[in-house]
């Protein structure tokens, strides 16, 4: 038997490295902006609202008309025009422009889901913080929680309705 034997010269001792700073998660930002908007926000009107998969948390304040969503710019967060016309919608029809900043906090679904979850929010905010505005928000359909969400799907089938192609034999 040969027996191996350990030479101390050999092992070099590493010094103890300093430790990096520990990379931010996905859920620590979250709660950290939630955080920072609770501090910031004290005086809003809030509240939620739903379309599909998504949801918004809306806080509503006085202002010069800016809009952020998750803490980014509404214009680079929702980048197509169509969902941006989507957001201002309640403001235009209640002749709001500019009177009002909003801080959204949206999270589930797609973009155009999240467009309308914010829309509806901004709406439920704006008739909690004017209740004369609700005659207005009501006609044009913006306080109705649109209810459509996807259909499961069924046992046997390929999807929600699509089955197997029929084969005659």
């Amino acid at each position: 038997m040969t027996e191996v034997k350990k030479t101390t010269a050999a092992k070099k001792v590493a010094a103890p490295k300093k430790s990096a700073p520990k990379a931010t998660t996905a859920k620590t930002t979250k709660v950290a902006a939630v955080k920072a908007a609770d501090v910031k926000l004290n005086n809003a009107t809030y509240a939620t609202g739903k379309r599909k998969d998504s949801v918004a948390r809306v806080y509503l304040f006085p202002g010069k008309g800016n809009i952020t969503v998750n803490n980014v710019a509404m214009t680079e967060y929702f980048r197509r025009p169509v969902l941006q016309m989507i957001i201002a919608q309640p403001f235009n029809v209640t002749k709001r422009d500019g009177a009002y900043d909003a801080c959204v906090m949206v999270m589930g679904g797609g973009l155009s889901g999240q467009a309308g979850a914010v829309k509806h929010g901004i709406s439920k905010a704006l008739e909690k913080a004017e209740p004369e505005l609700r005659a207005a928000l009501k006609a044009a359909g913006f306080l109705t929680r649109d209810s459509r969400v996807v259909e499961r799907k069924h046992y046997g089938f390929r999807k929600a309705r699509r089955s197997t192609q029929f084969s005659k034999r």
